[in-house]
């Protein structure tokens, strides 16, 4: 698949952030998690996807199954907020 650069920013973005799950990036962007470990692999620095790797493995919160029934949102309330 061809993303645009923002779309590109944006995988990266949520695949980086601890409470999005990889089925969200799944629902919008069509990419299952072995696609997105292989786009984060293509696009980071060797060093980053070694520490993206690290801090994503086993994170319950990077999906929906393990997820504590207390997460019920995607992302910190203050996260999108104009300051």
């Amino acid at each position: 698949m061809q993303f645009s650069m923002d779309e590109e920013s944006r995988i990266i973005e949520m695949a980086w952030e601890d409470r999005t799950p990889f089925e969200a990036i799944e629902h919008q962007f069509s990419l299952q998690e072995p696609d997105v470990i292989q786009f984060m692999r293509s696009h980071l620095k060797p060093r980053s996807f070694r520490l993206w790797r690290e801090r994503v493995s086993g994170r319950s919160t990077k999906h929906v199954k393990l997820r504590s029934p207390d997460v019920s949102r995607g992302y910190c309330p203050t996260q999108y907020k104009q300051r």
